[in-house]
């Protein structure tokens, strides 16, 4: 898995600029188990460069868009990082190997129940995960150092926006299953402007959005 994960970073360098990840983030790639985050009918492709079904309609990211997006974020030991679409719970165990503090959102209530016991069964303690809307996001622990959503939204939801750190960056992908999606870095400045930069041609499932803004 390692390999292909390098193998492609090398490829699609020229998009992301990205030839390479940190010894950091190979780290806690190695070091979660994927095959405890996938359904038992995919044990035998866990470990392959390639997204896996959970059920529901949803999806566990390919390894490689998982390191990217891990990347991407920037992160110290330190930080608290907000992430919407729990999903199984493989990327919060990847980003808990690397940061102080995980809160992770999902919207799918038995997907985030699973996902609550299996990261505890795991021994991984520094992960809460919340049912709900992900695009309202999760204030009460806000300002976050870095935000990472799992699923597609057809714009960045202003709430995710608002509870970002100054200085801190949010990795989401746009767009629809129809029109196209771009994995988009969008980085808040210290006097609260933002930038947006579209990184990847990415295909991820919808976000799902239960309530108004």
């Amino acid at each position: 898995m390692l390999e292909d994960i390098r193998l492609e970073a090398r490829m699609t360098n020229s998009y992301t600029g990205y030839a390479q990840f940190s010894d950091a983030v190979m780290a806690a790639m190695a070091a979660v188990p994927r095959h405890d985050f996938v359904p038992a009918s995919m044990q035998l492709f866990a470990y392959a460069n390639g997204p896996l079904a959970i059920g529901h309609g949803q999806t566990i990211s390919q390894p490689y868009i998982v390191a990217l997006m891990t990347q991407m974020l920037e992160l110290d030991n330190d930080a608290t990082v907000l992430e919407i679409g729990t999903g199984s719970g493989y990327q919060s165990a990847v980003l808990a190997q690397l940061v102080k503090q995980v809160y992770s959102m999902e919207v799918v209530e038995v997907l985030g129940e699973e996902a609550r016991e299996r990261l505890a069964r795991l021994g991984y303690r520094n992960i809460d995960v919340a049912i709900g809307d992900g695009y309202l996001g999760w204030p009460e622990h806000a300002p976050y150092d870095g935000i990472i959503v799992t699923a597609a939204a057809p714009y960045i939801p202003g709430p995710l926006i608002e509870q970002l750190r100054p200085g801190a960056r949010l990795v989401i992908p746009v767009g629809t299953p129809f029109s196209g999606q771009e994995l988009m870095l969008v980085e808040k400045g210290s006097d609260g402007g933002v930038k947006e930069r579209s990184v990847l041609p990415v295909a991820f499932v919808p976000l799902i959005h239960r309530q108004s803004d």
